[in-house]
């Protein structure tokens, strides 16, 4: 895929970034690394080779250490759909027909309202009222009558209506 413009046999060290400068030489620069400060990093050339550019080829540094360069993808999606068409027409020749399903009737299902769990109150404190010392009569006794604490009944969310 890629072709060798030039055998160099440049040995790579690490923390830099090898590239072809502008003028076709091997150069590199340090990457960036943490700690580092902001900025340009000054480029140093390698080898001068002197390798003349050509438009739509990106040119790098193989593993080897040669000059190499690779023709750049231009206007790929003309391509891909062309392709595409021609893959679904070859497949609905190679399909079968299948035999015809009436579709199963669905049944609207009822969902009931969620329960809410009632909030746990705390018991509201009453006074204590002075009570007057009883009258002791042994013969009937009446229960004594306690307030019952009022609540509130839990709010329902009206239930929403589907369309058909």
């Amino acid at each position: 895929m890629a072709q060798v413009v030039a055998k160099t046999g440049i040995k790579k060290a690490k923390g830099y970034l090898y590239f072809v400068d502008k003028k076709g030489n091997v150069s590199r620069a340090k990457m960036s690394r943490a700690g580092r400060k902001k900025g340009r990093v000054k480029k140093e050339v390698v080898k001068k080779v002197g390798v003349k550019k050509e438009s739509g080829y990106l040119y790098f540094i193989d593993g080897k250490g040669n000059v190499c360069r690779a023709k750049m993808a231009r206007g790929r999606k003309r391509g891909k759909r062309k392709a595409a068409k021609k893959k679904t027409a070859k497949r609905r020749t190679v399909k079968r027909k299948a035999a015809k399903r009436k579709p199963a009737k669905r049944k609207a299902a009822k969902r009931k309202p969620a329960k809410r769990k009632a909030a746990k109150r705390k018991p509201a404190k009453r006074k204590a009222a002075k009570r007057k010392p009883a009258k002791r009569k042994a013969a009937k006794r009446k229960p004594a009558k306690r307030k019952a604490a009022k609540r509130k009944p839990a709010r329902r969310k009206p239930a929403k209506r589907r369309r058909r």
